[in-house]
């Protein structure tokens, strides 16, 4: 929520020196777990998020299989040690949530029609927070299935923006996060363009919210370069 005895922005500039229009920094490396069948780490900012994947493989109980299509179990988890105030261990309502619409955004591109009474299982940990982890999780974890060599449609690039001091700016930090007016994560196929998330928190005039969609998808398309970029390491490897 906003609070007008934090400044943001000061002398056209953001507080930790950012354009409006600028990305924190971004790191991915895909291969970093051995045991997985496909793994990333990511580095946004200060988030550090590591995402793996396992199958796919037969689901057990047989119950829940469908001769149609795999199912993919997205498990989103914030370490108890990755926020300033330890978190208690185990989900949580918030969790819950970014695991799901995580799921959802993934079964748009994994092409789950090729392994019928399978499951794929994609586990996001984010080891240290830093604002904007459903977006650095969500990255992480296309990349961890792209790396398991799973067939995928495209990969899932996201980014947020969001309005701190009357301005709309783009992949909103802690500080901003926290104090700002609104925040809009977004996740996108960045070949056609299609939103597969979308999520608002707080209040933006239509002018505002079109200025942040275009900066959200911007940031994401920028995303999904890095994430080719990790893709092509290992396989130049």
């Amino acid at each position: 929520m906003a609070n007008k005895d934090i400044e943001l922005i000061k002398d056209g500039k953001r507080l930790d020196g950012r354009r409006f229009d600028e990305l924190r920094n971004i790191k991915i490396k895909a291969g970093v777990l051995e045991r997985a069948d496909g793994s990333a780490y990511l580095e946004w900012g200060k988030n550090r998020v590591i995402a793996a994947v396992y199958g796919p493989r037969n689901l057990h109980p047989k119950f829940l299989q469908d001769p149609t299509k795999a199912y993919l179990r997205c498990t989103y988890n914030m370490a108890a040690f990755s926020v300033e105030d330890r978190k208690r261990p185990g989900p949580d309502r918030r969790s819950v949530e970014i695991s799901k619409v995580t799921a959802d955004a993934l079964r748009c591109v994994v092409m789950l029609e090729k392994y019928p009474n399978a499951v794929i299982d994609v586990f996001i940990e984010i080891l240290q927070a830093d604002a904007g982890t459903r977006c650095a999780g969500l990255a992480a974890a296309s990349v961890a299935l792209a790396h398991a060599g799973i067939p995928m449609k495209d990969l899932v690039s996201t980014c947020t923006a969001g309005k701190i001091g009357d301005e709309v700016v783009v992949d909103l930090g802690k500080e901003e996060d926290n104090y700002g007016e609104a925040d809009v994560p977004i996740a996108i196929l960045p070949t056609k363009k299609e939103v597969v998330l979308l999520q608002m928190d707080g209040k933006l005039t239509r002018e505002e919210f079109d200025k942040a969609y275009e900066l959200a998808v911007d940031g994401a398309t920028k995303v999904y370069e890095i994430q080719k970029a990790a893709l092509a390491m290992v396989g130049g490897n």
